[in-house]
């Protein structure tokens, strides 16, 4: 199904080329896929206007279609050639955290082809905070939808090396500036409801958020999440089978490791100081201490797991406040059944 010869590029992460930056918008106006790094992870990029275009994303990436892609643009202008309307709330967080790892979910303008926004009434958009990203999206002059560059379902990039394990291929040009800096998406706020929802948490913290406009909700049905990418599916996860047990909890982590058959490989990843940081016969041992440290590296650590091979990961939970409510978050899809 795909015969596409990947090319990846170096590009400096803090400077890049305008010549690399024309090549990767040339790509996408002519209907290809580009990879490339924003704040948070990699994203996968396709013209937003050109749903053949959005199509090849789904397809590379196995991505259910009733999962909404995230438009990325360079500036406020942009935005408005994508939503019909921006309430005031939306406008004071635009202003405070873009660009930045929040993407505003939006009374969507008629012109949002139907694949973008999963046959839904609103469009999810941002402006990532990457040199890179904002120099593609300059250079293209419109909207990019931009998911993670992984195959659906698997962690999430946070380096080049991360999408050509997946997507090489698949995918026309990979941009290679190095690790992403936050490491988990961004956190998705729908304003189009009263009061503002929190869809998903990621790279923004709600203590951010609330500190900002008061109090915002989180999702009380379905219908709301389906506005986000992210929500409703399995996601973020190793191939590796990941446990959580409770913080602080050595009891539970023996229990865990005591029933797994002789000779079954495991990692354990800790993140208290009441736990020794070597258990027994694990294969793998990571201690935790930061929790933007971990958000930065958990997709690496996960993808170096799988490369050894490993069966099992046991991961202690994180206390949920500020950036740690995004890092459960992504355990919990990723230890779903």
């Amino acid at each position: 199904m795909f015969a596409v010869k990947t090319r990846l590029v170096q590009v400096s992460p803090t400077n890049p080329d305008p010549t690399i930056l024309s090549e990767a918008a040339e790509v996408l106006q002519r209907g290809g896929l580009v990879a490339f790094p924003t704040e948070t992870v990699y994203g996968l990029g396709a013209d937003a206007m050109n749903p053949a275009a959005v199509e090849k994303i789904f397809l590379s990436k196995g991505r259910p279609s009733d999962n909404p892609l995230i438009v990325h643009v360079a500036n406020h202008e942009t935005v408005r050639l994508f939503a019909r309307s921006i309430p005031p709330i939306g406008l004071k967080l635009a202003e405070n955290f873009w660009p930045g790892p929040m993407t505003l979910v939006l009374r969507s303008s008629v012109q949002v082809p139907m694949i973008v926004r999963a046959n839904l009434p609103s469009v999810a958009i941002r402006i990532p905070n990457h040199p890179v990203a904002l120099g593609i999206l300059n250079a293209f002059g419109g909207g990019v939808v931009a998911p993670s560059a992984n195959l659906s379902g698997r962690p999430s990039p946070t380096t080049a090396q991360h999408v050509l394990d997946d997507l090489d291929g698949r995918v026309e040009l990979v941009l290679d500036a190095g690790q992403t800096r936050i490491g988990v998406e961004s956190t998705v706020i729908d304003v189009t409801s009263q009061p503002p929802t929190i869809l998903r948490h990621g790279g923004l913290t709600r203590e951010a958020i609330e500190s900002l406009i008061g109090v915002v909700g989180s999702p009380a049905d379905v219908e709301l999440l389906r506005r986000s990418p992210g929500t409703r599916y399995r996601h973020y996860a190793p191939h590796a089978k990941v446990v959580l047990f409770q913080r602080g909890n050595l009891d539970q982590l023996l229990l865990e490791i005591d029933g797994l058959k002789s000779g079954e490989s495991f990692a354990a990843i800790i993140s208290s100081s009441q736990i020794a940081t070597t258990v027994g016969r694990a294969q793998f041992v990571l201690h935790v201490s930061e929790p933007e440290e971990f958000a930065r590296d958990l997709f690496k650590v996960f993808r170096l797991i799988d490369a050894r091979g490993i069966r099992y990961v046991f991961v202690e939970e994180f206390e949920e406040e500020g950036i740690g409510v995004a890092i459960m978050d992504r355990l919990r899809k990723a230890s779903a059944v």
